[in-house]
């Protein structure tokens, strides 16, 4: 099998329906969300997860790149918003798979402060597989990929400043993350309220 540069991935429930779940904050449920799914959809899955990357990594933009911290981290109020920090984009990008049948999770890379992405199931393969929507600005450089070897997140880890990915795929926003994810301030500029680690 594949290995990721990244290090392996492993799911934290062992039911693949969680995957496909909807919840207050990967809400797909959402008239919003559907239409843009049944957009996006393509003659494949792996086609449909690729169309659905490229438009939240390129169409939604970062909240740093454009200025505007609309603090959105539900997925149908970052559509609306169409702009978010990293966490906002994972759980848009979720959402849409989801809606169109592509199991999607939640992971995350331990930076300055903890920096959200996503992982696709490929049932063919038996693999998660991690996508990083950020946006590619500011030397960002995420890729699609359909095996772990390909992954290419937008930021490479720096072991010195201990730095790395963390092992797990969240089917939900971890409490620690959604709480911080909560007390930001539309308008206000920074990641202060974010954990630096789970």
């Amino acid at each position: 099998m594949d290995t990721s540069p990244h290090g392996p991935l492993a799911p934290a429930s062992a039911d693949p329906a969680d995957y496909l779940a909807a919840d207050d904050v990967i809400d797909h449920g959402h008239p919003a969300i559907r239409a843009l799914a049944a957009e996006l959809r393509r003659d494949t899955a792996e086609e449909t997860a690729r169309a659905t990357f490229e438009y939240v990594r390129d169409e939604i933009s970062h909240s740093f790149d454009a200025g505007e911290w609309s603090c959105a981290y539900r997925a149908s109020d970052v559509l609306a918003h169409r702009n978010a920090i990293c966490h906002g984009k994972s759980h848009l990008l979720a959402a849409l798979l989801r809606a169109q049948g592509i199991p999607a999770g939640l992971c995350y890379q331990k930076l300055e402060v903890l920096h959200g992405l996503n992982a696709v199931y490929w049932p063919e393969t038996g693999q998660w597989v991690r996508l990083d929507a950020r946006g590619n600005n500011h030397g960002a450089d995420g890729r699609f990929a359909t095996v772990p070897a390909e992954e290419r997140l937008a930021w490479a880890n720096d072991p010195d400043k201990d730095q790395y990915h963390y092992p797990t795929v969240y089917p939900a926003t971890p409490p620690v993350l959604l709480a911080g994810l909560a007390e930001a301030k539309v308008g206000t500029e920074g990641y202060g309220y974010l954990p630096s680690e789970l």
